[in-house]
């Protein structure tokens, strides 16, 4: 056996469990406290930047970042289309349903899932969080744990279904 092959995986591999505690923590703190720290975003995207270029990933790394800027776009774009809207019509403060920490994962998801990976977990994310909503009544819908498991669900299509 080759040593350098098995020391490339045990990286892969430690790089990946990172990633996935990251992703938790992020879930964990916009499910509780309706924030997504920049503790947790900043590792995730580090991993899936070293990930996309240095080892074989279902996208390459040109695709991975214009998914990225496309994504950090949309969001961004939406975020200020709810904030012109709330000062328009609620003089009083109203909490923005976006906010930088879900424009920042959403720009995370870019890297890691590319164009393709990155438009079905928004839609995953977004189809499952408004379910959850409307059964729970809810008024918030956390982002990040829907989008995290439409991730996880496009990375499983993307790997072994496409």
């Amino acid at each position: 056996m080759n040593i350098s092959f098995d020391l490339y995986n045990i990286f892969f591999c430690v790089l990946g469990l990172i990633a996935a505690w990251c992703a938790w923590r992020i879930s964990v703190a916009d499910w509780r406290r309706r924030i997504i720290p920049d503790a947790y975003l900043f590792p995730m995207l580090l991993i899936g930047l070293i990930i996309v270029v240095f080892f074989p990933w279902i996208t390459g790394v040109s695709d991975a970042v214009i998914a990225a800027v496309c994504g950090y776009a949309l969001a961004a774009i939406i975020g200020y289309l709810f904030d012109i809207t709330k000062t328009k019509h609620h003089k009083h403060s109203v909490v923005a349903p976006i906010g930088m920490g879900d424009i920042k994962l959403i720009s995370v998801g870019g890297i890691w899932l590319g164009t393709f990976g990155l438009a079905l977990a928004l839609v995953i994310a977004c189809v499952s969080g408004m379910l959850w909503g409307y059964i729970k009544h809810q008024k918030f819908i956390p982002l990040a744990p829907f989008f995290i498991g439409g991730g996880i669900l496009s990375l499983i299509i993307n790997a072994f279904l496409l």
